[in-house]
C-alpha cells in the first residue's frame, strides 16, 4: 500500500523514537563523528513542518533543478526554518560508492551557523530493495526507523546565493536543485496548489495522550490549469508581430519586497507569446502540463 500524506505524521514520530533512543541500532551502530548531525536531525524533525510533494509538482521542480545554476540556504529562503519534506515516488538517488541509495524525503534545520540537510528513505524501501535483490534476507522492521537518513551535509547561510558546483559533493546535485527550485516554486502561488491534510486518527490519538497539537501536513502539487501573467501581446518591445513564438520555461530574477528593492529566482514557465489570433511559429516542440 502506498503512502498517504496523513500518514507522515506517524513516520516522523516513529523516526523520532529511534532517534532518542540511545540504544537504538541508529544511534548505538552509528559513529561519534555523526551523533551530533544526529542530534540535528532529531531536533529540526521535533518542530518542522510537514510537507508532502505530488508527482507533477516533483517533476516541475526536477526540470526546473536542471537550470538552477545557484541557491540560497537562508531561514527566508525555506518555505520553514526547520522541515521535513516527503517527494511522492521519491526524487532521485545519492551515490555511495556506486550504490544507487532512493532519495524519498529531505529534512532541513540550523546547524553550526549553516543549514543542515538530511537525505533520507523510507524503510518500506528499503524492505522492497532487499527482497528483490537479496531475497534471503529478512529486514530487521522493529529495529529501523520508517525514515532512514542516508547521508547529512551542511550548506552555508549566505547573503548571495552558492553555487551548485560548490556545495558538497557527496551530495546529488539534482536532488539539492530540486529541493532549492520546490522552495523557490512553492513562493509562487499562482502556479501551485497548497493544501492542509490532518495526521491520521491513530497518530493524532496519540498526539493528544501526549498534550501535543496535531500535526498538519502541507500538500503541495500544480494547479489543474495555469495562466502566466506576463504575456505581452505585442512582444515586450512596443513592436507589432505577425506571428506567436513559444517561450521555454526558465527562471527569472524577479523583483519584490519594499520598494521592489530585493530579488528572488522565479520560474516563468513555457507560454506562448505574440498577438491573439496570429500564426504559431511551430520550429519547436511545445510541452502542456495537464492533470
Amino acid at each position: 500500500m502506498s503512502l498517504r500524506p496523513s500518514q507522515l505524521p506517524r513516520l516522523r514520530r516513529q523516526t523520532l523514537r529511534h532517534l532518542k533512543d540511545e540504544q537504538s541500532n541508529l544511534r548505538s551502530k552509528t559513529g561519534l563523528d555523526n551523533q551530533a548531525g544526529l542530534d540535528a536531525l532529531a531536533a529540526s524533525l521535533e518542530v518542522g513542518e510537514l510537507f508532502w510533494v505530488q508527482q507533477d509538482m516533483a517533476a516541475l521542480a526536477m526540470h526546473a533543478g536542471e537550470q538552477l545554476a545557484a541557491a540560497r540556504w537562508a531561514t527566508a529562503d525555506r518555505p520553514s526554518p526547520c522541515g521535513l519534506l516527503y517527494w511522492q515516488d521519491g526524487i532521485g538517488h545519492l551515490d555511495a560508492q556506486g550504490v544507487q541509495i532512493p532519495v524519498e524525503a529531505c529534512a532541513w534545520g540550523p546547524y553550526a551557523g549553516g543549514m543542515v540537510l538530511w537525505l533520507l528513505m523510507s524503510r518500506d524501501r528499503l524492505a522492497a530493495e532487499m527482497a528483490h535483490t537479496r531475497p534471503d534476507l529478512r529486514l530487521p522492521a522493529d529495529g529501523i526507523p520508517p525514515l532512514l537518513p542516508v547521508y547529512g551535509a551542511i550548506l552555508p547561510v549566505t547573503d548571495d546565493p552558492v553555487s551548485m558546483a560548490e556545495i558538497d559533493p557527496n551530495l546529488p546535485q539534482r536532488v539539492v536543485a530540486a529541493l532549492a527550485s520546490a522552495w523557490l516554486l512553492m513562493q509562487q502561488p499562482l502556479l501551485l496548489d497548497r493544501t492542509r491534510e490532518r495526521a491520521d486518527k491513530p497518530t493524532g490519538r496519540a498526539y493528544a495522550r501526549d498534550g501535543l497539537p496535531v500535526p498538519d501536513v502541507t500538500v503541495v502539487d500544480l494547479r489543474r490549469q495555469y495562466t502566466p501573467q506576463d504575456q505581452d501581446p505585442d512582444g515586450g518591445s512596443g513592436q507589432h508581430y505577425r506571428h506567436r513564438w513559444v517561450v521555454s520555461g526558465h527562471w527569472r530574477n524577479q523583483a519584490h519586497g519594499p520598494g521592489q528593492s530585493l530579488r528572488r529566482q522565479t520560474w516563468v514557465p513555457s507560454h506562448v507569446k505574440g498577438p491573439a489570433g496570429a500564426p504559431l511559429l511551430s520550429t519547436e516542440k511545445v510541452n502542456v502540463w495537464r492533470r
